[in-house]
């Protein structure tokens, strides 16, 4: 269903319409009712809450070494216990999760802004525009996100900004897709046949009409591929080619842990958790968002 492009007037006391906060009010009902959302919601605000004032929640520096600790098992003293070098591995935990959501942010982002662009105009645009475009992004898409990744990254060099483009570029042709069967829906609306009656340029039409009423399925594919970018980077700290020592990335602390995984589980235990619900507390808001979202539900409802 479109959502209504023009705003609230003065009577209304804003810049939306009724019928547009209407349309927020049912949204926040429905996702309040929404199991998987609110708990979905709960674990990424958490994150979110840790990555920011990690600083004050780690309750030591994240290199801060003693080889006196060293291997330490899980005490009042260090929660999470100690590495090989006698760090704080809760300390370390809470630290990383400021690079997790760094680049899981940061590379859907990216994959966000270039991948919803082309994908609408691809869609909007059909023939031989939406061929070429569409034989691209299946291309990119050949190849298994973390190999093309690796590829790009033994490139670009194993940097934290390098691990974030080369997620992007990776995670464009996903956002892409959704994109471009959101806009092909659409095209054929009747909001879109009014605005070409009144003689709106292709370019205004896609951005200021189509583009919005395509947000919905954006959205919910951006939040569940943030899980798979937090993935992904622990997967390339793990090889090597993502954050590097002293970093506390939590796939590079897995790759030190495993080698005491007999005399210090922990070590690999705790930042393994850490990715893991990550993981489920993306995917389980995006699939709430779906579920939200989908105008199918709200017909069966």
């Amino acid at each position: 269903m479109a959502v209504e492009q023009h705003g609230g007037s003065e009577e209304d006391g804003g810049f939306l319409s009724e019928s547009q906060k209407e349309r927020i009010r049912a949204f926040a009902k429905k996702f309040r009712s929404n199991t998987k959302a609110m708990v979905g919601l709960v674990i990424v605000l958490s994150l979110i809450f840790v990555a920011v004032f990690a600083p004050f929640i780690a309750p030591y520096e994240m290199n801060d070494t003693s080889v006196e600790d060293r291997t330490q098992a899980p005490s009042v003293e260090h929660p999470f216990g100690t590495d090989d070098l006698g760090r704080d591995i809760f300390s370390r935990v809470v630290l990383g999760s400021r690079i997790s959501l760094y680049v899981g942010f940061g590379a859907i982002s990216g994959a966000l802004l270039v991948g919803a662009v082309v994908g609408v105009v691809s869609g909007y645009a059909g023939g031989l525009t939406d061929e070429i475009i569409m034989r691209v992004m299946d291309a990119a898409m050949a190849f298994p996100p973390v190999l093309l990744a690796l590829t790009l990254l033994v490139v670009l060099g194993p940097e934290l900004v390098n691990v974030i483009i080369a997620l992007a570029f990776v995670y464009t042709p996903y956002i892409a897709r959704v994109s471009r069967s959101a806009a092909l829906a659409e095209r054929n609306e009747a909001y879109v046949e009014s605005a070409v009656a009144r003689g709106e340029s292709d370019t205004r039409i896609v951005f200021s009409e189509v583009f919005p009423n395509c947000m919905a399925p954006i959205l919910v594919q951006g939040s569940l591929n943030v899980s798979f970018a937090i993935l992904a980077e622990a997967s390339l700290s793990f090889l090597g080619l993502g954050a590097q020592p002293p970093r506390p990335s939590w796939g590079l602390m897995i790759n030190t842990g495993r080698g005491f995984m007999e005399t210090a589980p922990w070590m690999l235990l705790f930042p393994a958790l850490a990715i893991g619900i990550a993981v489920v507390g993306f995917n389980m808001l995006g699939d709430g968002l779906r579920d939200v979202l989908d105008p199918k539900v709200e017909a069966i409802e």
